[in-house]
């Protein structure tokens, strides 16, 4: 993949995260104030651009898991711990104890 298309994935995430972050929710457990590591971020970006159709290699999902996590980081979604790991910071993922009302 060239850099050029890197870069426009990369684009199309940033500009889609509220669905990109969901669709991480869904396949993963991501919620408000969790840990969420580095593999399962680039797993998951590279599943949420073939279902978009778009192929991705392992190291190309590897680069853009980097550039993403950094923006996410800078937005304030991801915390960072240590350098494979994040701490969600995404309220709309808030979770409640069962039968605690909203």
């Amino acid at each position: 993949m060239s850099k050029r298309k890197l870069q426009e994935n990369f684009e199309m995430l940033k500009k889609d995260n509220s669905i990109f972050l969901n669709f991480l929710k869904a396949k993963f457990p991501v919620f408000h104030n969790s840990n969420f590591f580095f593999r399962d971020f680039q797993f998951g970006i590279q599943k949420f651009l073939e279902r978009k159709g778009i192929e991705v290699s392992y190291l190309e999902a590897e680069k853009l898991a980097k550039q993403l996590s950094e923006y996410f980081r800078e937005q304030g979604f991801f915390i960072p711990v240590n350098s494979g790991t994040w701490k969600v910071n995404y309220p709309e993922f808030l979770t409640t104890k069962p039968g605690d009302p909203f």
